[in-house]
Parts: C-alpha cells; structure tokens; sequence
C-alpha cells in the first residue's frame, strides 16, 4: 500500500513541475492583427512601404493573371501564344484535373459523375461555344457552381493551357473535312486516313 502511495506522489509532483514552466507560452510578442500601445496607430501589425513588391508575386498582368479586362469584362483572346506544346500540356494538365468531372472528351460524363456526383455541363454546348475563353480561365482559378476553384493546384500559365485544350475539345466535336487542310485531306483519303 505504501508502495501505491509513493508512486502515485511521484506521479503528482512529476505532473505537477512539468506544469508550472509556460516561458514559451508567456514570451512577449505581438500576436497578428492584435491592438498594440507601443505604435500611434494602435496596430502591431505595421503597414509596407510604399511600392513594396512582394517577391514572386507581381501579378501585374491584369489579363494574365484573371481572364479579365481592365474594366473586368472576360477577355475573347489568350493572353499567352498558343503553341503545340502548350496544347500538350493543356491535354495532360485536362486529363490530370478535368477528366475525373469532364471525361476526355469534355462532355460531361466523367467517372466521379458516374458515381453519383452533379453532372458539369458539356463543352460542346452552344453556351459554352460562345463564352469567351476568359470564362473557362476564370471558371479554373475560382470555382462554379459544384466546382471547387483550381487556383491553388493549376499555376495560372496551365490554366491557359486548358483553356485552350477545351477550345480543341469543342472543335473535336463540330469538325468537318472542310476544317483539314487541303494537304492533310488528300493524305486523308489516299488511304492514309480512315
């Protein structure tokens, strides 16, 4: 009994001197946002010089950076040239983040959708034809709808990838034998094509 006794006081006071030390917790320090005496303003936060530029964070590019114009109208034009390569990297950015809601094709039936999930409209929809490319940048960077916003996963140069990629998509769907060049449709149908 006495042995119980004994280590249950030692118990007790181990608990009770490991309590007592709160130097960490009671360090003097400005805690953000708090009121402060110390500064005329009453703030501990102090404000940035003026012209101070975060590094790596010039998002001066209005149109680069929101799929919108100065007056926030969204823009018809892609604010970055669109090459072969970016439409790769559209395709494999799309079917990385896109395809799960979109399917490959961007219909609509993707396999998250088949499960049980909202449908997001189809791209081939004469709606979404017609909206200006700023549209699905904008859609990317903040959500719609169901849709959660993109913005932290998707850098804003792979948003314009995909935009892009979605206006191949909607071309995929409508495409005539009049939209292949001419040489590429006499290799067409010289039996090199189907």
């Amino acid at each position: 009994m006495r042995t119980r006794f004994q280590l249950g006081a030692l118990v007790l006071s181990a608990a009770a001197l490991t309590a007592c030390r709160q130097d960490m917790h009671d360090q003097p320090k400005y805690i953000a946002l708090r009121p402060s005496s110390f500064f005329g303003d009453g703030r501990s936060a102090r404000p940035l010089p003026d012209n101070t530029i975060a590094r790596g964070h010039l998002d001066e590019d209005r149109v680069f950076y929101t799929g919108r114009d100065a007056s926030g109208k969204l823009v018809s034009e892609f604010p970055i040239p669109i090459t072969r390569e970016v439409l790769l990297r559209g395709q494999e950015r799309f079917n990385v983040y896109c395809t799960p809601c979109h399917d490959q094709t961007g219909s609509g039936n993707g396999m998250v959708t088949q499960r049980g999930f909202r449908h997001p409209p189809s791209y081939h929809t004469e709606r979404l034809i017609q909206m200006p490319v700023g549209h699905f940048f904008d859609v990317i960077t903040n959500g719609l709808g169901a849709m959660q916003d993109y913005s932290m996963q998707v850098k804003p140069v792979d948003r314009w990838a995909i935009a892009a990629y979605i206006r191949v998509l909607q071309l995929s769907q409508s495409a005539t034998i009049n939209d292949v060049p001419t040489a590429a449709r006499a290799q067409m149908t010289q039996g090199g094509g189907k």
